[in-house]
């Protein structure tokens, strides 16, 4: 389990691998700075040796120019990914002062905003994954007020009730004990949540 606290957010991670196998097949990036946070969550095709190995590709092109836009950045995830398996891929860059969420999806990755007001958001990805080939991306921007809460994972987690996670203003610690509640190890497993103060 990896956390984030910052002035401008709080963030926790959970990964847990398919049937305890040493390599995971997900991977993920994330940083705060004073200006923004930024996340990426990479889900290689199928899982084991190859899967690791295209999702750490993509995250580390990524920690290498974070600064960057998250078109830029996906485009570099896709580069990345030449020869190797392909991998789902989304990446978040919360911009502080502007309050905004960057948001953009290619493959089976869920990401979800949940505002203090009860509103969730669920923005649709892309079908499909990265691997090189030319690809079409979607960038999406979301408002956020403070006290929003996010929900980032692969699809190695299966939730049917998720406004209920964010509800009474739990916090990210209880969030997090009941997502690893229903964490099998039937695939490969990430989420972050995070919050934003």
């Amino acid at each position: 389990m990896e956390s984030i606290v910052h002035d401008h957010i709080r963030a926790i991670s959970g990964q847990y691998t398919k049937h305890g196998r040493s390599d995971c097949g997900d991977s993920f990036f994330m940083i705060a700075t004073d200006e923004y946070f930024l996340c990426i969550l990479a889900d290689g095709l199928g899982s084991g040796k190859y899967a690791h190995e295209a999702s750490i590709a993509a995250c580390e092109i990524v920690a290498s120019h974070h600064s960057e836009d998250v078109e830029s950045l996906m485009e570099r995830s896709n580069r990345a990914l030449i020869k190797k398996r392909g991998a789902a891929v989304a990446i978040i860059k919360i911009m502080f002062k502007e309050k905004v969420y960057h948001y953009s999806c290619v493959g089976n990755i869920r990401f979800y905003l949940y505002s203090p007001t009860g509103k969730l958001t669920y923005p649709l990805p892309i079908t499909g994954y990265l691997s090189g080939r030319p690809q079409v991306y979607k960038t999406q921007r979301f408002t956020y007020e403070n006290g929003s809460s996010f929900l980032i994972h692969s699809d190695g987690l299966q939730l049917t009730r998720v406004r209920a996670l964010f509800e009474r203003n739990r916090s990210l610690e209880y969030i997090s004990t009941e997502l690893e509640s229903i964490v099998t190890d039937a695939d490969d497993t990430t989420f972050i949540i995070g919050r934003l103060p």
